[in-house]
């Protein structure tokens, strides 16, 4: 099938754009190059099967795909509370275009929801049932609340003109190609012990998370996508459960660093507890993730490694140019 990945130069969307190459696929990429990079695409540039287009999802498109999935947005606080208006401009007008393409085309439109439209819950595990608990004007409003109206969007589009449309919520992923810079707790840990810093936790370590590896990802967003039977919205990530000071202490540990944790203020309305119940997509999908977090985290200290380093981007720009 020919397949449009909005948002396929960022972190997901690139290992997303690798798995569907290799599944046999014609993949177009489509990327504002906000958050996205070219060198997390660059190795797929020789792929004859595989095109990259410059655009922003706030502006319409006309393509004649098969499958659209809808990763277009920055998923991380630095970055869609950079520009918040622009924020939910992505996720409103962004989710509309491209369900008005699939209406066009016939394609079926997978959205990449996520946990925060959860907010910061009082049900825990969070089920796909539960309504949230979002604070609708604070400074992270404009990625939750936005992601809440796409999905609202995604099922009225279904309802009305019958697009065929799968949601999915995506909890805390990790892995490489994540942005030194993104603001993210894994990113941010594991940057200041290779670097020798003090590691930063915000709050008394005690709130929680889940993480699930990029791999683990990307195998249920595609399994979802090719089920037959259900549009979601359906919780994917990883339901084993870890504080953030067990996340600090155990990538000290793997990068061997000295330098001490230390902590500051929590930031407004950030989450207290984030844990998924995956019991919908075990059931549907036959999905759970398999990689641990000691080896996700292994892999994506080598990552961050290699590109401190200088290694890691100069050899896949070499690679596409040759």
């Amino acid at each position: 099938m020919r397949v449009l990945v909005t948002g396929g130069a960022g972190f997901i969307g690139s290992h997303l754009c690798e798995r569907l190459l290799a599944d046999g696929h014609e993949v177009l990429c489509l990327d504002s190059f906000f958050t996205g990079r070219k060198q997390h695409i660059a190795h797929l540039l020789p792929d004859w099967s595989f095109e990259v287009v410059r655009h922003d999802v706030i502006e319409s498109i006309s393509l004649e795909v098969d499958r659209i999935y809808n990763l277009a947005c920055p998923a991380s606080p630095v970055h869609y509370q950079y520009d918040p208006i622009r924020t939910v401009q992505t996720s409103v007008m962004g989710v509309i275009n491209m369900l008005d393409l699939a209406r066009r085309t016939g394609a079926r439109l997978l959205q990449a929801s996520t946990s925060e439209v959860y907010g910061d819950p009082a049900v825990h595990p969070q089920r796909e049932e539960y309504w949230g608990n979002v604070n609708p004007i604070g400074p992270r409003s404009c990625y939750d609340e936005g992601k809440r109206v796409a999905e609202t969007l995604c099922f009225d589009y279904h309802r009305q003109t019958g697009v065929p449309v799968r949601v999915v919520r995506i909890f805390n992923t990790y892995g490489p190609r994540m942005l030194l810079d993104d603001g993210r707790v894994i990113s941010n840990f594991v940057v200041q012990a290779l670097r020798g810093q003090p590691i930063t936790v915000y709050g008394d370590g005690s709130h929680t998370r889940s993480f699930c590896y990029v791999d683990d990802m990307v195998r249920g967003l595609t399994g979802m996508m090719e089920q037959e039977t259900d549009t979601g919205p359906i919780n994917l990530g990883n339901p084993d459960e870890y504080t953030i000071l067990q996340l600090a202490q155990t990538v000290r540990d793997l990068v061997g660093a000295r330098g001490p944790i230390v902590f500051e203020p929590l930031p407004t309305d950030d989450p207290t507890r984030r844990r998924p119940d995956i019991s919908k997509a075990r059931e549907l999908l036959r999905w759970q993730p398999t990689v641990d977090l000691h080896t996700g985290l292994e892999r994506t200290i080598a990552y961050f490694d290699d590109v401190l380093s200088g290694g890691r981007v100069d050899r896949v720009l070499m690679r596409a140019s040759g």
